[in-house]
């Protein structure tokens, strides 16, 4: 009789001679791309836009480009305060440091205010009227990466101590001395960069050390514990480098926030793989004497479940590259690349080293036959004591689920479905600073800049007209507008005479949602001023930008990316189920069982942050993100529980083969499901908000998934559909 496919495959990866040759490939792979190739992290951050072209806000940036060079570039805004009141010698020492800007640029400066050529008397009139506060800018090329912008702040921040004797950058707001924040977006640029980079090592540290407690605490051996780490671990080795490949030639754009959740799925994920090969290698080498054998029926029995699953999550995550919005684009390659590397080491590396282990992975709780078990007592002068019944809790559950499915239906239905309800009461913002700490920099210059001057003033609003020819002033009129505190003079383009910009300081925080709801109103009453300024098809004639325009284009972006990319994701992931399990009906409850999950974890995440975290709203990216992870992740779980149930049907009767799916699924599923949700559970120690808010809704869709839909309610489902669960496939026919 001819051996299953993957069963050979566990011979060719694993066999006496073999296994040492698959683990040597691997190390040697790593060594060589470590040598001769970069590491993801050693390349420069993405720090272009997110947006397409075509916007408002994107259109208005280059126009500011073309005709208005002076103006262009990041800003950053050097927030300086004294409680007590700005002194003459303050601003002194602050047009000190603007001369020495001037006579030595720093790298990429563009444009700098020649507050250093000014009398000290024409500062007094920037500062706040309580005297308290001023706001000084410089500008650096838009096309400056966050590396250059950060050695910038540096020198800065030297050149600023030797002006003033002391660094006003690092003092304690509590304390009565001169304050110096780095704000705007080039201050915010950096802030968040710096997060992402502590992340990194807090995060790769923290989940290994979870992983590796979890682990031993669940299998108590040490040996086995190290083991999927070490997978992991190699596998990281060979995409990081090839990662740092594609960015270094351009094929990708390198994005820390990416690089750090990568990092988080790796390892939670890549695990979960290695558990499921783990846990079936164990129960064959109780069956097998020989731990080749049993290594290639563990690959026969599971490989397929972790083909489907890798491929299930691949697929899933290379959806988010039909994104229009460039941070979900930069997030596609390195997930989906990472799930395959690591489905690929769990299918090959992982065998190798479990052929070189053998019984030892799992000391000190050997596994050995049952002819094994009595030699080995006899070897010990002990007495011979039959194995105890496997999976006794979980046995317990499935026989629960196939007597009372209909109960199990209506009571998760009804706390899923509750839970559901709850996600369309949350709030979304677009606003990066509140994913800061309060005692970040960048978050407490704004705090100055709010609390002394127009909120606006951290990111004017840039309105640009074509006049047609006229010659007309709009500042009046704009001034008029109510939400607008302030307006500059309006500055005519350099090779446009016809162009005007306009910079205006809306009355609210321009990343807040307020400020957004205020565009429409914005671009109305921009085009009514221009009708009645006589300009000729005044709905083409004006653009806005800045950053409040910027957030309502990502609104509108991302609402477009969702719209695409979920129904995409979910159609494709049913078609790989449909032709996997050759079933309809279940590939029907399959994917709508993880849909509602994913809106049962985004209702109670909700609740979860707002009770225990303080948060007043959520980050827009976090319905995509977490849908993208749980649906993928989710389906990991069915796929494998669900695969057994398949496999238990040919031999035993409709009840048999559910009960016992959910007995023996049911251990790894729960420990996989566990370790995945901790490592996501990590994101929330974070200081970054939108990683504790993605952390925290993933984590809970994990747990809901483990707990609560793959024991329960797909089980449930499967019971009550009966055969048709299976129809049209050849399981339908089969008679209990």
């Amino acid at each position: 009789m001819s051996k299953h496919p993957l069963e050979k495959w566990g011979n060719v990866v694993g066999n006496k001679r073999s296994r040492w040759i698959t683990l040597t490939l691997w190390l040697l792979i790593v060594v060589v791309l470590s040598i001769t190739l970069p590491q993801i992290n050693s390349i420069e951050n993405y720090g272009g836009s997110d947006l397409p072209e075509d916007v408002m806000s994107e259109q208005a940036s280059a126009i500011i480009d073309e005709q208005f060079s002076s103006d262009s570039g990041i800003p950053l805004l050097i927030v300086w305060y004294k409680e007590a009141g700005l002194e003459r010698e303050d601003l002194q020492s602050i047009q000190g440091l603007y001369q020495e800007l001037a006579e030595n640029p720093l790298n990429a400066q563009t444009t700098l205010p020649p507050f250093g050529d000014l009398p000290t008397e024409a500062l007094l009139g920037s500062v706040s009227e309580n005297g308290t506060s001023i706001v000084t800018p410089v500008f650096f090329d838009e096309k400056a990466n966050t590396d250059t912008l950060k050695e910038n702040l540096a020198k800065i921040s030297d050149i600023t101590e030797e002006q003033f004797g002391e660094n006003p950058y690092e003092t304690n707001m509590n304390e009565d001395v001169l304050h110096a924040r780095f704000s705007g977006p080039a201050g915010i640029s950096v802030d968040a960069t710096n997060l992402f980079m502590q992340a990194d090592v807090k995060l790769m540290i923290t989940t290994v050390i979870l992983i590796l407690v979890l682990l031993f605490v669940i299998y108590r051996s040490p040996i086995l514990a190290i083991t999927p780490i070490v997978v992991v671990g190699i596998a990281y080795g060979v995409i990081s480098p090839l990662l740092g490949w594609f960015a270094e030639n351009g094929w990708i754009d390198k994005d820390a926030q990416a690089v750090s959740i990568m990092l988080v799925l790796l390892f939670g994920a890549g695990t979960d793989y290695c558990l499921f090969l783990i846990t079936r290698y164990r129960e064959k080498l109780e069956e097998v004497e020989n731990k080749f054998e049993a290594l290639s029926l563990a690959m026969k029995e599971s490989g397929g479940a972790i083909m489907m699953s890798a491929l299930t999550v691949f697929i899933g995550l290379a959806t988010l590259g039909l994104a229009n919005f460039g941070a979900f684009q930069r997030f596609a390659v390195p997930f989906s690349f990472a799930i395959f590397v690591m489905g690929f080491a769990a299918l090959t590396l992982l065998p190798a080293i479990l052929a070189i282990l053998g019984r030892v992975a799992f000391f000190p709780f050997v596994p050995r036959t049952d002819d094994m078990v009595r030699q080995h007592a006899e070897s010990k002068n002990k007495p011979y004591k039959a194995p105890k019944p496997k999976h006794p809790v979980m046995t317990k559950i499935g026989e629960f689920v196939t007597n009372k499915p209909w109960l199990v239906i209506i009571v998760t239905a009804v706390v899923l479905g509750g839970l559901a309800l709850t996600s369309t009461q949350i709030k979304y913002n677009y606003d990066i600073l509140s994913s800061f700490p309060e005692d970040m920099d960048s978050r407490e210059g704004f705090t100055i800049i709010a609390e002394n001057f127009s909120p606006g003033e951290l990111a004017p609003v840039q309105i640009i007209v074509d006049t047609k020819g006229a010659d007309i002033d709009l500042t009046e009129q704009i001034a008029k507008i109510p939400y607008i505190d302030v307006v500059s003079e309006p500055t005519v383009g350099e090779s446009n005479a016809n162009i005007q910009l306009y910079e205006a300081d809306l009355n609210e925080n321009p990343y807040s949602n307020e400020a957004m709801e205020l565009m429409p109103e914005l671009k109305a009453d921009i085009e009514n001023i221009l009708e009645e300024a006589g300009i000729e098809e005044a709905d083409e004639s004006y653009w806005i930008g800045g950053e409040t325009s910027a957030q309502v284009d990502t609104k509108t972006v991302q609402k477009r990316d969702e719209s695409i990319i979920q129904p995409v994701m979910v159609v494709i992931i049913a078609i790989l189920l449909l032709v996997y399990l050759r079933s309809v009906p279940a590939t029907i409850y399959l994917v709508g069982t993880v849909l509602v999950s994913f809106f049962a974890a985004l209702g109670l995440g909700w609740l979860v942050l707002t009770a225990f975290f303080g948060a007043e709203s959520i980050a827009s990216s976090i319905p995509l993100y977490s849908f993208v992870f749980l649906i993928a992740l989710g389906e990991d779980y069915n796929i494998f529980m669900i695969s057994e149930v398949w496999k238990n049907r040919k031999t035993q009767t409709l009840k048999e083969s559910v009960k016992n799916g959910i007995a023996q699924t049911g251990s790894v599923i729960t420990s996989a499901g566990l370790i995945l949700a901790g490592t996501f559970a990590i994101l929330a120690t974070l200081p970054i908000q939108v990683l504790v808010q993605f952390g925290v809704i993933t984590a809970i869709g994990v747990l809901i998934d483990t707990f609560i839909v793959r024991p329960l309610l797909v089980p449930a489902i499967t019971m009550v559909l009966g055969r048709y669960s299976f129809w049209p496939g050849s399981l339908f026919k089969k008679q209990d």
